[in-house]
């Protein structure tokens, strides 16, 4: 197990990969996130990116590095990254590629109740699910073949890619639990009777 980090946010992570670029200010750091499509895997807003940095200074990750101005905007305190920082994001980053992890995605969760629903809602949500996740796959593939045509190397859509491959997988499992639920042996029947049975105690069903 490896041990816990001193800053433990991924936002942490992606502030220390793009300071390897040079001096950045936490405003420059955000508007680059978002520039790149850092959204899209890494939670944040202009104000958790300036907490995050300033928990990577007081874990020295980061040390101010003088000051930037743009225009008639107030000068803004830039950032590089320190030897303990480098360090930081390189044993990070062999963690999170090496070491898969349980994680807890809210669907597993529902997953694990989905006895609490009778099979007719289910059936309906989980086609209502098949339709959101085409959606997401639409938007993921618009994504890289933009940037793709644009000329952007495929290494740098490599999470794109993976999200793709999730999605998918997501689909086919979605589109099994429906055969088992309505296929012509399916689920439905005693699934209802359960859940008719203990509809009235709160009693959950797996």
């Amino acid at each position: 197990m490896s041990p816990r980090r001193t800053v433990g946010n991924l936002l942490g992570l992606a502030v220390l990969s793009y300071l390897t670029q040079g001096p950045m200010h936490p405003y420059e750091l955000s508007r680059t996130l978002r520039a790149h499509g850092d959204d899209r895997s890494v939670k944040f807003t202009h104000g958790s990116v300036y907490m995050v940095v300033e928990q990577l200074e007081r874990a020295a990750f980061v040390v101010q590095h003088g000051t930037s101005r743009e225009g008639h905007r107030p000068e803004r305190t830039q950032y590089v990254l320190t030897d303990a920082g480098r360090r930081e994001l390189a044993d990070w980053m062999r963690e999170l590629v090496g070491e898969p992890r349980h994680e807890y995605p809210g669907f597993v969760t529902a997953l694990s109740f989905i006895g609490a629903l009778p099979p007719a809602e289910v059936v309906a949500l989980l086609h209502r699910r098949l339709e959101g996740l085409a959606v997401l796959r639409a938007e993921a593939q618009a994504v890289t073949d933009g940037a793709l045509a644009a000329g952007l190397h495929p290494l740098f859509l490599i999470e794109e890619e993976y999200r793709i491959a999730q999605l998918d997988a997501d689909a086919a499992f979605t589109r099994g639990f429906l055969h088992r639920i309505e296929g012509p042996e399916g689920w439905a029947t005693a699934w209802q009777a359960q859940h008719d049975s203990t509809d009235h105690t709160g009693t959950e069903s797996h």
